[in-house]
């Protein structure tokens, strides 16, 4: 499953840097695919979905930071753990009950990003 950020986010960013996706962005900032992965050009994504990696998308949300759920793999591959989770003061990045995703498909969009 994928990591969300609740409303209950105090915007302190400590979550931003430690995301080896680049997938956690500020509240009201674009996003793009290509972001600190190695995906680049047109992209069909492991749910089907084509894209171009390097067009801006439009924010998840506008308050708060938010975690792009295509891009977390919630640092399967990379620690043992969640980053952002480990890092937040107020316990805010929390499961996503809306994207469960197994190890295999975690390490697979792993894969997928950082070829």
């Amino acid at each position: 499953m994928a990591i969300m950020i609740t409303d209950e986010c105090i915007n302190c960013g400590a979550c931003e840097p430690e995301c080896p996706n680049n997938a956690i962005y500020e509240g009201g900032a674009e996003w793009r695919y290509a972001d600190g992965t190695g995906l680049e050009g047109q992209i069909k994504l492991l749910s089907g979905t084509e894209a171009d990696a390097e067009a801006e998308q439009e924010p998840v949300d506008m308050d708060v930071y938010y975690i792009v759920t295509d891009k977390c793999t919630e640092c399967v591959g990379f620690h043992d753990e969640p980053q952002c989770a480990a890092v937040c003061p107020v316990d805010c990045c929390v499961d996503d009950p809306d994207h469960r995703e197994t190890e295999e498909q975690l390490l697979a969009k792993k894969e997928f990003m950082h070829l």
